[in-house]
């Protein structure tokens, strides 16, 4: 289990405590391939995805908000893959949590907590801001910091880290890819059931994507 029960410690809020070793970010991923029908089966939460649902090539990704390589390949990589791929009909992408410590967990709860149709321009904002908020010192101070200005108020961001059966939620969502999927670093992807290697650039992405996908 990633989280333990949470304890509220800085001035009325704090960050999730971390009740086990995390996986340190990375890009290392292998070969292995899952089974398709149990890696698309509903989680703990909302599956957040874009693109067509009957598109012939489904991406899995598991991020980190906190972790460098994602926020890299969020800004560097994505808009090619969404634009080029996804907005096309060739690609649905289904976006995970995967939190490697506590402060990247409180991120992405208030994502989570944020309307449900603003839940990837949360993640942007998350991405591209993340040498402000993703700091060991004063981190709720931070992410409130970041999050005020986007609508949340005291209470709501208050109210967010305190929503236990959210907590849980993403929780099961990275335990399951731990211990099902064996994901071990971020970002992991998954492309039609078959983690891949070399999804981490333009170049990459389009290697994989060839032949999977019509003209």
């Amino acid at each position: 289990m990633l989280f333990s029960r949470r304890r509220f410690v800085t001035s009325s809020v704090a960050v999730a405590s971390v009740g086990s070793t995390l996986a340190l970010a990375g890009c290392g991923d292998s070969k292995d391939s899952v089974d398709v029908k149990e890696l698309l089966k509903p989680g703990a939460l909302p599956e957040m995805s874009l693109g067509k649902a009957d598109a012939s090539v489904t991406v899995v990704e598991y991020s980190s908000l906190g972790c460098p390589h994602c926020a890299a390949f969020a800004e560097e990589v994505f808009p090619h893959l969404k634009a080029d791929y996804i907005d096309k009909g060739k690609v649905r992408y289904i976006s995970r949590e995967f939190p490697l410590d506590q402060i990247a967990a409180a991120a992405a709860m208030l994502v989570r907590c944020a309307p449900q149709d603003k839940y990837f321009e949360m993640q942007d904002l998350f991405f591209t801001t993340q040498d402000r908020w993703h700091v060991p010192q004063n981190s709720v101070d931070a992410l409130f910091a970041l999050v005020k200005q986007v609508g949340f108020t005291r209470d709501s961001f208050e109210a967010c880290l305190k929503d236990q059966k959210l907590l849980d939620g993403i929780t099961a969502v990275h335990d399951r890819g731990a211990n099902v999927f064996q994901v071990n670093a971020t970002p992991t992807f998954f492309v039609n059931g078959k983690k891949a290697e070399n999804f981490y650039s333009v170049a990459g992405v389009d290697q994989t994507l060839s032949g999977l996908v019509g003209s």
